[in-house]
């Protein structure tokens, strides 16, 4: 037998810290319980996050599921340390497609994976999570902080966001009631949001630009538009059912921007044609797409360039979802109707 001393490791030597992964737990609890509702059982620390759902109020309730994450916009949300935004758009890209259905998002989970446990910014990652489920009245229940030395490079993470929310099945708005006729609306977007992030990435270097410096034309400060927040439009939709606006479809406009994300939810034989002068088209795309050629098709079918959701109803209930809409704090657009299919199921005008 050999005598050679065998060196003592613990877990901390290989590069996962149980005390900080149990101090990060502890840091987050108050941001975790501010989002909490009646239907939350505990808190943080089960082995599983318990929820008692209660849907008496309703006639039969659906629930409703997304997972998503932020895209290739957290390599620049990570370089120029802002990891708040992160928190935020996990959370927005699963509820507004949730709320692309009329679901209200009951509670969120996240999966945040990391080389290297960094309290502070993690944390912050957190509390942007909590802020965006506290606009949505939906409960942060429980997530992952997972530590895994050699798979990220030093200071990046990952992160996943989970949701489930409840429709009552005669509100669920699926498209399948869009009639030649309607009107689409749409509501305005922050900036990107959390789609086209490759191109963009790839615009910022052909264009050589130096986004932590630049300004738009509108004088604001570059970085703040391409890395704004994605907006929730959780509370828009909630309004809309609140006054009984009738709507026939939702659109989230994400991946695939106004092109995909419509044609999704028309029914056979129907087509929207869009306005794309109805609206301004923001400063940061501007701003963006000056730095290469990118054509027409390709902007709106990569960007929501401006619209990052539409509503799509008939034609005398626009007024009323207009006005609801502006009183829920949206600035909305009348973008467009509903015809009978010639041609391409979504063609831009204007």
């Amino acid at each position: 037998m050999s005598d050679k001393i065998k060196q003592t490791l613990t877990y901390a030597d290989a590069g996962v810290s149980i005390d900080a992964g149990n101090a990060f737990v502890g840091r987050i609890k108050q941001a975790v319980a501010s989002t909490t509702r009646p239907e939350v059982i505990g808190g943080l620390g089960g082995f599983g996050a318990l929820f008692s759902a209660n849907f008496q109020h309703m006639q039969e309730p659906v629930l409703v599921a997304s997972t998503d994450g932020v895209g290739t916009k957290l390599l620049l949300l990570q370089q120029h340390g802002r990891p708040h935004v992160a928190g935020i758009d996990a959370v927005a890209m699963c509820v507004n497609d949730m709320a692309a259905q009329a679901a209200e998002p009951l509670f969120f989970l996240d999966y945040l994976a990391t080389g290297k446990l960094d309290g502070e910014t993690l944390a912050a990652v957190v509390e942007g999570i909590a802020d965006a489920c506290r606009v949505c009245e939906c409960a942060l229940i429980g997530g992952e902080t997972a530590e895994m030395p050699g798979m990220y490079s030093p200071g990046h993470y990952d992160i996943g966001g989970f949701s489930v929310g409840v429709v009552d099945r005669p509100n669920i708005v699926d498209g399948s009631t869009i009639s030649d006729g309607d009107v689409m609306i749409g509501l305005a977007s922050s900036g990107p949001h959390s789609n086209g992030f490759s191109l963009i990435r790839k615009l910022i270097e052909v264009g050589g630009a130096d986004i932590s410096h630049d300004l738009l034309s509108d004088g604001t400060a570059a970085i703040d538009s391409v890395l704004a927040p994605t907006r929730l439009y959780v509370p828009a939709v909630k309004a809309m059912l609140k006054e009984s606006v009738t709507v026939h479809g939702y659109s989230h406009i994400t991946g695939g921007g106004m092109f995909d994300n419509i044609e999704r939810i028309l029914p056979e034989g129907l087509a929207a044609t869009v306005d794309i002068s109805s609206w301004p088209v923001p400063p940061v795309f501007e701003y963006l797409l000056g730095f290469a050629d990118v054509e027409k098709h390709e902007r709106y079918r990569t960007f929501n360039m401006g619209i990052g959701f539409v509503a799509i109803l008939p034609a005398d209930a626009a007024e009323k979802a207009e006005a609801v809409l502006r009183e829920a704090g949206e600035t909305v657009y009348r973008i467009g109707h509903i015809h009978r299919r010639d041609g391409e199921p979504v063609t831009l005008i204007g």
